[in-house]
């Protein structure tokens, strides 16, 4: 389970991209890379990192479900996602 600083640092990175989105684009569009280079880095998109909602973990992200594919694992065995069972043939 990742730190909850790691997991708070990430929220606020979305906050920042959502925030600078409309002004990164205008000044991108113009060409003015200058005044780009003057927002706060964390405000690009680029540095987003997708992490699972409950434990924050980096890796083994399912987009779909935005956990990852061990508490997707352990949620689904439970029953907890509807419409998911364990496969067998």
């Amino acid at each position: 389970m990742a730190r909850e600083g790691v997991k708070a640092r990430e929220i606020k990175r979305q906050k920042l991209v959502a925030k600078y989105a409309e002004k990164r684009a205008a000044l991108k569009a113009a060409g003015d890379y200058e005044a780009l280079d003057k927002l706060p880095k964390n405000s690009s998109a680029v540095r987003l990192h997708n992490r699972c909602k409950l434990t924050g973990r980096p890796r083994g992200y399912m987009r779909t479900f935005g956990i990852s594919r061990v508490t997707f694992r352990e949620m689904a065995l439970d029953g907890k996602i509807p419409g998911v069972t364990k496969a067998s043939w």
